[in-house]
């Protein structure tokens, strides 16, 4: 039993995720630990140094923390100096982590910092702030395990190299919601792509199907006995295949798939519910909602 319970602890651990986010101030911080959040990860800013030591043993005691990440900068005055040597001792205790620093050309920094009006941390002329920032993370610089420099970066680009450093592939971590809808009830307000299906046969007019949804066995094979359904399936298939990695590239976290028909409870149901299934085993995590499939008439 014992051996077990160690096996299954090292394995739990192999999981986890713990990531120190540093670097220099106006070199995107910030936007990497909202992009490490839309990743799912628990995270933390300025967390005193003091804190760390019991912050990663909590860390590793609890199962739902197994993907945390933490902003630690120069806004811990003289304490940052012992964030090497805390980060040694988490190698002999077992606790394992990486550090990400990230940093940018001097010149963009200064603009950075002009455009959003910020004071610097350590509250002196920039030019001589970023120098001297520079020189006290030097001994984090050359522990980090990746350096990221943000310079000519956008936000889409960061967020890329992150997962891509994480062993992520974004497009699968990406949420995607698929929904089908009727336009006499108006169109999804959270739609992000809007696909209208009425081209297709209606199984409305069909007396025996009338009652049934897109679901039903009976109605799937009356719409694809058009040779056109089962072509816009595949051909749209395709389509929202290419296009998701240009979402991705640009950060986007969410992107809700909106198909409609009439009253939104045959053909919008029939196409959404293939589209899922499709989605799904291309490996995407996938939602699948019907709005109106239940709304009378």
């Amino acid at each position: 039993m014992r051996a077990r319970a160690r096996g299954g602890q090292a394995k739990a651990d192999k999981g986890r995720k713990f990531f120190i986010i540093t670097g220099i101030s106006g070199a995107g911080k910030s936007q990497a630990l909202k992009a490490f959040e839309d990743l799912g990860f628990f995270c933390v800013d300025n967390l005193p140094i003091s804190l760390l030591d019991q912050f990663a043993a909590q860390v590793y005691q609890a199962r739902k923390l197994s993907r945390v990440a933490l902003g630690m900068d120069i806004r811990e005055g003289r304490w940052l100096a012992g964030l090497p040597g805390i980060l040694k001792r988490f190698k002999t205790k077992g606790i394992d982590h990486r550090i990400i620093f990230l940093e940018a050309a001097d010149p963009t920094v200064i603009q950075r910092f002009s455009e959003t009006r910020h004071r610097h941390p350590l509250g002196r002329k920039l030019s001589d702030a970023i120098r001297e920032e520079r020189n006290r993370l030097l001994p984090l610089r050359e522990i980090a395990d990746k350096v990221i420099d943000t310079t000519t970066m956008t936000l889409g680009e960061l967020k890329e190299t992150l997962s891509e450093t994480l062993g992520l592939t974004r497009t699968r971590e990406m949420t995607l919601s698929v929904v089908s809808f009727g336009y006499k009830y108006g169109l999804p307000m959270d739609a992000d792509i809007v696909m209208d299906v009425r081209f297709l046969p209606n199984p409305n007019y069909v007396g025996r199907l009338r009652r049934l949804t897109g679901l039903y066995p009976g109605v799937q094979r009356y719409i694809l006995a058009e040779a056109q359904a089962k072509r816009f399936l595949d051909d749209y298939l395709e389509f929202i295949l290419k296009l998701l990695p240009f979402y991705v590239r640009e950060g986007k976290s969410y992107l809700t798939i909106a198909v409609g028909c009439t009253g939104g409870r045959h053909r919008s149901v029939f196409i959404t519910h293939y589209l899922a299934k499709r989605l799904r085993r291309s490996g995407h995590p996938i939602q699948e909602f019907h709005r109106d499939i239940h709304r009378a008439g």
